[in-house]
């Protein structure tokens, strides 16, 4: 087993510690303490209020991600052909895309004023994650052209 592979089958250990991990804790003001919002935990509070966001949410951060993981070690294995390599590519963009929502969501909430929020630990594997996972496609594309 090449050291590619192992790194990509590592993330299907570290990405469900990144889902249940706290990405940041978040509180109106310091006085009333922070709570910790993780993807799960989100995502549950979404699904209260607005299913199709949280389905978004769920499709991005949870699907994608393991869909690409799965095609990447059936390609590697040989257990998809060859043409299906450009489905990693795009698994990629979907898996990429949290990583974007949080960080406007971070932004947006710092510069509202009105709250206050932390990055927590979770964040750093969630992000390390979706960088190893990209790192992994690059690898693909240049195998692909090399």
């Amino acid at each position: 087993m090449t050291i590619l592979r192992l790194l990509n089958l590592s993330l299907l250990i570290f990405f469900p510690i990144a889902w249940i991990a706290p990405l940041f804790r978040a509180g109106v003001l310091p006085l009333f303490g922070m709570k910790e919002v993780s993807i799960l935990s989100g995502i549950a509070s979404l699904w209260q209020t607005d299913i199709f966001l949280a389905l978004i949410v769920i499709i991005f951060a949870i699907i994608a991600p393991v869909a690409k993981i799965l095609t990447y070690e059936a390609l590697a294995t040989g257990r998809l052909p060859a043409h299906a390599k450009p489905w990693l590519f795009h698994l990629g963009r979907l898996a990429m895309a949290d990583i974007f929502l949080i960080a406007i969501y971070i932004t947006v909430a710092k510069g509202l004023g009105i709250g206050r929020i932390d990055v927590a630990w979770g964040l750093y594997v969630f992000t390390a994650s979706v960088l190893v996972s990209i790192g992994l496609s690059f690898q693909s594309q240049s195998s692909k052209q090399g």
